[in-house]
Formats: structure tokens, C-alpha cells, sequence
């Protein structure tokens, strides 16, 4: 895959090591086709409590990287651990009793049920918990809890977005992965989703987010990738990577210019 404006990635700088890693990704190698790697020799690491970012310009991986943690892409080298156990060949349904889960970028609800329906579908594996666990998702989502009966099909985009993120809570995750958690939505939808982003963090959960807006993503995360190409380019503290001269060069110009485009695109849709 290629990078921004046909740039090799330069030699990866690389952050401090995590001491005892809730998830670590280490060398892997993925892709959808036979004998196509999307990942090259891609690794990561996140520790309890912590908000990874993952940036990077289209086509770098950042997607493919976040389904082969949750078992949605063939990992042909490397391996994924989560608290010290290699997951690397468990399938989504067994990651998600391991504490893994996943919020898609599109597809993310079922618009044909409720909204309530829809945080029951995230518990189906632990039915007899969904009175106390529901509790606790309309108190981190209000806005949800006052209109729980109306269908998920007819939200906007960051309300649907809010219920993908309830759904993957009502099991508890110890780690929570986002997919694009802003795209498509308006700046102001942006800044909720990534206040909210950082209240679910701050309960506790470990947060790995790929995220779009790139400069707005390296304010909130502890620490952040970039990938470029498939492989890690760059990692380290988020806010050291927003003012770190190389990136903002080689990545953040362009990206930013991508999701000021998409925002203004977004605000339209809004008005």
C-alpha cells in the first residue's frame, strides 16, 4: 500500500516499552488476499487504562490493523496476546468473552431494532446481567436512556455512534477498539464523540482508536502510531508526535486537509 505522496516511511521511532501490556500486537503480517499484505511487520502495544491513538493516510492499514486484533483478518505472521495469552487465533466471539470489543466504522447498529434492543444484542452472551449493565449505559449515555424505544435506523450518525459504543460496553470490555469513531460527522459531533471517547476511558477501559482527525486524536491518547505503508512509522506520546517537526510533514498537513474537507462535507449534510 502506499504512503502520503509516495514517501517511504523513515525508520520508526520508537516509544518506551509497556510494562506488563493489557494487548500487544508483535510483528504481525495481514491482509484479505492470498499473498497481499496490508500489515508489514506491524506491532503495538497497549497498557491498562491507556488511550492509543493510531493515525495515518489512507490505505496505511490503520482498519486492517484494528480487525486483525479483533479476528476479523488473517494474521499470517506475528501474534496478538491480551493480558499475557496468545489470542492470536481466537475468533471474534471468543475475544469478546475475553474482554475485547469492537466498534465498527459503518454498519455499526441494527437499524431495524431500538435502541435498547440494540445494547441487549451486545449482552446476548450474559442475558442475566442486562438489567444492571443497562443502568450503567444510559447513565454514561443520557441522551440514549430518554429515547431508548426509538429505532437505531432513524438516528444521526453520532447518535448511532454512541449506541455502537454502548453495545460494545454492555460486556464489560477491558479493551475497547474504534474504528474511525469521528468520520462522517460534524465538527461539533466530533467533539462529543471525543469527549465521550475519553470518559469511557477514564472508567477504566483501555482504548485502541484509529482515528481520522489526527491532530484532535494526538491531544486526547496517551500515546500514538503512525503507519504508513503497513508498517509503524513513527509511536510515542501523543502530544510529542503533534508537535514532532517530521510528522506534521509528512502526515498531519494531509490529514488535516482530508477531514477538514469531510467536516465541511458533514456540516452540509447536518444544515
Amino acid at each position: 500500500m502506499s504512503g502520503t505522496a509516495g514517501t517511504a516511511p523513515a525508520a520508526p521511532r520508537q516509544g518506551a516499552a509497556i510494562a506488563d501490556p493489557v494487548l500487544r500486537a508483535d510483528g504481525l503480517d495481514a491482509g484479505y488476499l492470498p499473498g497481499i499484505n496490508i500489515l508489514n511487520n506491524c506491532s503495538l502495544e497497549a497498557g491498562k487504562g491507556e488511550l492509543v491513538g493510531i493515525i495515518g493516510p489512507n490505505g496505511a492499514g490503520k482498519s486492517t490493523l484494528l480487525k486483525s486484533l479483533f479476528g476479523l483478518v488473517n494474521i499470517r505472521k506475528g501474534s496478538v496476546t491480551l493480558n499475557g495469552r496468545d489470542v492470536t487465533a481466537l475468533k471474534t466471539n471468543q475475544l469478546v468473552r475475553e474482554g475485547v470489543g469492537f466498534v465498527p466504522q459503518t454498519n455499526n447498529v441494527f437499524p431495524s431494532l431500538s435502541i435498547e434492543e440494540n445494547l441487549q444484542m451486545g449482552l446476548f452472551l450474559r442475558p442475566k446481567q442486562f438489567a444492571e449493565r443497562i443502568e450503567e449505559m444510559w447513565e454514561l449515555f443520557p441522551m440514549l436512556a430518554d429515547r431508548r424505544r426509538q429505532l437505531a435506523g432513524s438516528l444521526s450518525g453520532g447518535e448511532r455512534q454512541s449506541v455502537a459504543m454502548a453495545r460494545a460496553l454492555m460486556m464489560q470490555p477491558s479493551v475497547l477498539l474504534l474504528d474511525e469513531p469521528s468520520a462522517g460527522l460534524s465538527p461539533v459531533r466530533q467533539d462529543e464523540t471525543f469527549i465521550r471517547t475519553r470518559q469511557i476511558n477514564q472508567t477504566g477501559v483501555t482504548i485502541i482508536m484509529v482515528e481520522q482527525n489526527a491532530r484532535r486524536c494526538l491531544q486526547i491518547c496517551d500515546r500514538a502510531y503512525v503507519l504508513d505503508q503497513g508498517t509503524n512509522a513513527y509511536e510515542g506520546p501523543g502530544r510529542e508526535l503533534a508537535n514532532d517537526p517530521r510528522v506534521i510533514e509528512l502526515y498531519l498537513g494531509t490529514l488535516a486537509a482530508d477531514v477538514e474537507g469531510k467536516a465541511r462535507a458533514a456540516a452540509q449534510d447536518a444544515d
